[in-house]
């Protein structure tokens, strides 16, 4: 997959003894944009700086980029860095993190397996894109091991969450709080596993919804890949037509595929195209009541999943609540996840690489 000029993610990197700067992806190689573009705004350790530019500046930043890596390549050829030289980093720095729930598929399916005797989605859910504010602070960078969390699991009951999941989503990066357009406040995109302890959320979230058994991690790629680098396409139809507010923008659908793989082994292929709610919608029914944007905001999609068996996004889905274990090429099963396992969600759109967010599940201390 591609990592050219049609592409130029953004991340965070470090070399060896020297401190975090800003570059973008090309190749198997980062270029250093502060040594390339001559902007000490790129040195920050973070793209929060640059972000807060503005949408006028982040395109023609761009087009800069475009311009020097196929006209002055040779001037910028020292400034690219090789891939296995460096370390990643958290891309930005996460303000607020809200997690939406948008997926039809995913919510019929939740619904269907806990209220097998009700209408799977609650009557709000075709009206507005449902979501919950999560922690930003336990947002980390992928390759971060994720400990099995404890929490409560019953009546009197407390331990260690025996149905760790996944949730493979993909997250918006508020750039600007400014500009009235969607594309003038929102950066990027970039790769989410939202991790979920499914024991300790059944116990909890009634009435207020999850806490504990969604805030102890969500792990998100290194790379940032600007809206302008994605293929659009129409949002999937919608009935009854939402309120005026939430009325589409444009084509804010985008033509993502992820998959997900277990220990080196893909069990599901998710479609984001398919998703019911579009970003734009759900950042105007997250700013409609007053609530302000920051730099670095974060929201994210909720678990991506199809209509086929193989297209669910998460494994409660995919094993049916651990009703239907999971087989696997080596002969083994699961459930949910277990201690050791590796969880890497990775993302094309077209010939576009988004990269790719991955985690190791450790046991608690």
């Amino acid at each position: 997959m591609s990592w050219g000029l049609d592409n130029l993610p953004y991340g965070v990197f470090s070399r060896a003894g020297q401190t975090p700067r800003v570059g973008v992806r090309y190749g198997d190689a980062v270029l250093d944009l502060a040594a390339a573009l001559h902007d000490e705004v790129f040195t920050t350790g973070s793209l929060n700086a640059f972000m807060a530019r503005g949408h006028r500046a982040w395109r023609d930043t761009r087009a800069l980029i475009v311009n020097k890596l196929s006209t002055d390549r040779s001037l910028v050829q020292p400034h690219l860095v090789p891939l296995d030289q460096v370390t990643l980093h958290l891309p930005f720095e996460v303000a607020d993190y809200v997690d939406f729930y948008c997926s039809i598929e995913h919510a019929s399916n939740l619904g269907r397996m806990f209220r097998p005797d009700d209408e799977p989605l609650k009557p709000n859910w075709r009206h507005l894109p449902v979501g919950y504010h999560g922690r930003a602070g336990t947002i980390v960078v992928s390759g971060t091991p994720v400990a099995r969390p404890n929490g409560q699991l019953g009546a009197g009951r407390f331990g260690p969450t025996a149905k760790l999941d996944i949730e493979a989503e993909l997250g918006f990066v508020v750039g600007s709080p400014d500009g009235g357009s969607f594309e003038e406040r929102v950066f990027g995109v970039t790769l989410v596993n939202d991790w979920s302890a499914r024991d300790i959320q059944a116990w909890e979230y009634v009435p207020l919804g999850p806490f504990l058994g969604k805030s102890f991690a969500t792990s998100i790629s290194p790379w940032v890949t600007p809206l302008e680098a994605l293929p659009r396409i129409e949002g999937r139809a919608q009935e009854p037509a939402p309120l005026p507010y939430l009325a589409r923008e444009g084509d804010w659908g985008l033509d993502i595929a992820l998959e997900v793989e277990l220990n080196g082994e893909i069990v599901s292929r998710p479609p984001y195209r398919n998703m019911y709610w579009t970003p734009d919608q759900m950042l105007a029914h997250m700013t409609v009541n007053g609530a302000t944007l920051r730099t670095g905001d974060l929201f994210a999609s909720g678990t991506i999943s199809g209509e086929s068996p193989d297209t669910r996004g998460s494994f409660i889905e995919l094993t049916w609540n651990g009703t239907e274990p999971l087989k696997l090429g080596d002969g083994q099963a699961r459930t949910f996840l277990e201690d050791g396992d590796t969880v890497t969600i990775r993302a094309t759109a077209g010939d576009i690489s988004l990269g790719e967010v991955s985690g190791i599940v450790t046991p608690r201390a």
